[in-house]
């Protein structure tokens, strides 16, 4: 009798250690889980993208590769100053790798007899376009804007921008450096006064101040290089002046503030729309453009800033 009462306990003892096991080995596997680093995918092979559309990358922060294609054919006279390509004339597409596959946004510059052959192009191949407007006043030859998003074969919407691209008079070919010229701007007082500094391209000297908050489109973050920066540009046209265009990333709460800001330091507003469909929060687009002394325009721009949830 005493031996069946120790069997029995020492069977009770195991099944109730096998329970615990049982419970625990959950917990325990998640947290080995939690403790292990996720994989780290090697970085995106964009050999076939550069291939289909001609030139070479510039890469980016999170896994993004842009191209620019600058519309170096045209001739766009704005408030009597000839802008340059950097300026506001660039076409460009960001590509960023999606597990096997990728998400790509871009801009298209068109003169407006291009509209409807780009665009028809493009929904052939299954790329979306996601706004169609202005970003100047009075320019001529007039300009027009087409926001482009796709998902899917990274070399296959690159070949399909390529063949909408055809439908242009945009140089696709390897891109040349433009001659260097003088010039004379005090870029140092521009990024003292916005806070920000930028890069000197094209003749321009752009600068690009992100968002605070996470953009997301479709549940996906948005890194600030696919077209969710505030974008901000100078073209010297003078001593001591410059034209400055850009555009303004704002919440819907900002738009007034900061056109009322822009206005009161001389900064005419030329557009306010969206560039995207499905972003969160919702984002809206202010373009802008003044010819003046550039680092008293920079001084209006970061008052305008200041009204919103910039980075500084």
């Amino acid at each position: 009798m005493h031996n069946d009462h120790v069997r029995a306990f020492s069977l009770r003892r195991v099944a109730l250690v096998a329970a615990i096991a049982t419970l625990i080995a959950p917990h325990t596997a998640s947290a080995q889980a939690r403790s292990r680093p996720a994989r780290k995918l090697p970085p995106a092979d964009w050999t076939q993208v550069e291939q289909a559309l001609g030139r070479k990358g510039t890469p980016n922060p999170d896994d993004v590769m842009k191209f620019s294609f600058p519309r170096t054919d045209l001739k766009v006279v704005v408030a009597g100053i000839t802008i340059k390509p950097a300026l506001a004339l660039g076409s460009w597409v960001a590509f960023q790798r999606i597990a096997d596959h990728a998400m790509v946004m871009g801009d298209l510059v068109l003169l407006e007899s291009e509209v409807t052959p780009v665009m028809a192009s493009l929904q052939e191949n299954g790329i979306e376009q996601t706004a169609l407007h202005n970003h100047s006043l009075g320019e001529s030859s007039r300009i027009m804007y087409m926001h482009i998003h796709a998902i899917g074969n990274a070399a296959r919407i690159a070949r399909a921008v390529r063949t909408a691209l055809a439908f242009t008079n945009t140089p696709l070919g390897a891109p040349t450096d433009p001659p260097s010229t003088p010039f004379d701007l005090d870029t140092a007082g521009v990024a003292r006064a916005i806070g920000v500094h930028g890069k000197l391209a094209g003749g321009v000297y752009q600068i690009s101040v992100p968002r605070r908050e996470k953009i997301l489109e479709e549940g996906h973050e948005i890194p600030a290089s696919m077209g969710v920066a505030t974008s901000i540009n100078f073209q010297p046209t003078g001593v001591g002046t410059a034209a400055v265009t850009g555009d303004l990333v704002l919440l819907g709460r900002e738009v007034n503030p900061v056109l009322w800001t822009l206005s009161e330091n001389g900064i005419r507003v030329t557009a306010i729309h969206s560039h995207m469909i499905n972003e969160q929060p919702r984002l809206f687009f202010m373009h802008f453009w003044a010819n003046g002394q550039a680092v008293q325009l920079a001084s209006g721009i970061r008052a305008a800033l200041d009204r919103t949830a910039s980075k500084k």
